[in-house]
């Protein structure tokens, strides 16, 4: 079967097509791609849902290496409104 495992940086991406045979894990795909010994990665993910390094894959897969958030998405939102001149009505 064919999946994709992909690692992703703020402004660069590293993809691997693999061919596996039935029943691999995700585990098994991120060894076989390589980024096993990613220290960054924090969890996986499978088309951006959650999964385990267990999680029995289908063909046309994709994996995803996560990394831990730099900044608080509600701060960033916050933050960003701060800087917004207002509208005047």
């Amino acid at each position: 079967m064919k999946v994709e495992v992909v690692r992703a940086w703020p402004r660069r991406f590293q993809l691997m097509s693999l061919e596996l045979a039935e029943g691999a894990t995700l585990g098994q795909a991120v060894a076989a791609a390589g980024f096993d010994g990613d220290a960054e990665a924090v969890g996986y993910a499978v088309f951006g849902v959650r999964a385990g390094a267990d999680t029995v894959l289908r063909e046309g897969d994709r994996v995803e290496l996560l990394r831990p958030l730099q900044v608080d998405p509600k701060d960033a939102r916050r933050r960003r409104a701060e800087e917004r001149p207002l509208k005047k009505k």
